[in-house]
């Protein structure tokens, strides 16, 4: 009998490590759902890299469109090809 239970035991310890590998492996919050998310992760980290850049750039923007009246002048002729009163327009065509 203690021949046969010699050879249970290491079955029983190589079954249960091979469960317990696969919960490691594969089950939800082991290793390949974990690479997953630090890859989502640094995705999402790089979208929020470019839209902080672009928010930044808009808060200067409205910043300096609040602080100079000249730069809503200039924008407004440039962008919306507006003229101050007794200003006289020609268009050159060519």
């Amino acid at each position: 009998m203690s021949i046969r239970r010699i050879k249970i035991v290491p079955m029983i310890l190589i079954a249960l490590l091979i469960f317990l590998q696969y919960r490691l492996w594969f089950e939800s919050g082991g290793i390949l759902d974990m690479m997953r998310l630090k890859k989502e992760l640094a995705r999402q980290e790089q979208e929020n890299d470019k839209l902080k850049k672009r928010n930044d750039a808009l808060l200067a923007q409205v910043t300096r469109l609040q602080k100079d009246k000249n730069a809503v002048e200039s924008r407004a002729r440039h962008e919306l090809g507006m003229i101050k009163k007794g200003e006289t327009f020609y268009q050159v065509l060519k």
